[in-house]
């Protein structure tokens, strides 16, 4: 079998449902000598809507790279009324990380890039407080710290904001950032914050999910990675997992299960990012194989 090394380029599109779309886009590629690597395709019966991932590679390809978004959108794009994103293998994309005290997603997170596990940049390290600067000075990144209260809240997040633009950051990971995001951010990154919740939601929102679900005996918990919305803890949900439990389990016991849950959700839900195998629509996502 032939490896594969050469640069490469990803579409991500969705539109109302049609017939002849997955020939449309296969002789877009195949009339450009692009020899397709991967493609997957889901249509949603309930909201007539079709969804697509597609790679191939670019080398041979006749479309210089930085004209196959134009010439995508005016033959195919426009036509069927779709929505789309080109990616590129040649460009790593950039992850700013939010993170507040607590420690274990940050470390599992920079360990993975780190080892060469992930092909990721991260420009950037942003907080409410100075308590892990140590670790960003430890693996070498820019540490950021914006105190956030009442008052400054506003002026602190559009400081952030322009820190991001200036990075040219792809999308934003809260490793346990322990900050409610104003509507006025959210607006500016829609679809591009990833939260970790320590819970299965829906189930046991808050501040304490744990204690919850301790005091309601569940013989699970889990955690989920999603999306941020204005809607507080309801953006679409990207993955989660459990662990079960029992009545022996301490609220500490818990707590710790839920920790290695939530970096291994995390984990997964960057590089379902990284790989540009998600696509949202409304309140929920398309997460290709």
């Amino acid at each position: 079998m032939t490896k594969h090394t050469g640069p490469t380029a990803i579409l991500l599109m969705h539109c109302p449902d049609q017939k002849g779309l997955v020939a449309e886009v296969t002789d877009f590629l195949n009339r450009n000598n692009g020899n397709i690597l991967s493609l997957d395709q889901h249509v949603d019966r309930q909201a007539d809507r079709f969804f697509m991932r597609i790679e191939w590679e670019l080398d041979g390809f006749s479309i210089p790279s930085d004209k196959i978004d134009e010439y995508f959108g005016t033959l195919i794009g426009q036509k069927y009324q779709m929505q789309w994103w080109l990616h590129l293998s040649t460009r790593k994309p950039r992850m700013a990380i939010f993170v507040s005290k607590m420690s274990h997603c940050l470390y599992d997170i920079l360990q993975r890039c780190m080892s060469g596990e992930w092909e990721v940049e991260i420009p950037v390290i942003i907080s409410n407080h100075e308590n892990l600067r140590y670790i960003a000075e430890r693996f070498d990144i820019p540490f950021k710290v914006f105190p956030i209260t009442k008052a400054t809240k506003a002026e602190q997040e559009q400081q952030e904001i322009d820190l991001l633009r200036e990075l040219d950051v792809d999308f934003i990971v809260l490793a346990r950032y322990m900050q409610v995001l104003s509507d006025q951010f959210v607006a500016q990154f829609p679809n591009q914050v990833i939260n970790i919740h320590h819970s299965f939601l829906p189930a046991f929102k808050g501040a304490k999910p744990y204690h919850s679900a301790f005091n309601r005996g569940v013989k699970v918990i889990g955690a989920t990675s999603h999306y941020v919305t204005a809607d507080l803890d309801e953006g679409p949900i990207i993955e989660q997992d459990v662990r079960r439990i029992s009545h022996k389990d301490t609220v500490k016991d818990l707590i710790r299960t839920g920790k290695d849950l939530e970096k291994v959700v995390l984990a997964r839900a960057i590089w379902l990012e990284i790989q540009h195998k998600i696509l949202a629509y409304g309140n929920k996502t398309i997460v290709f194989d």
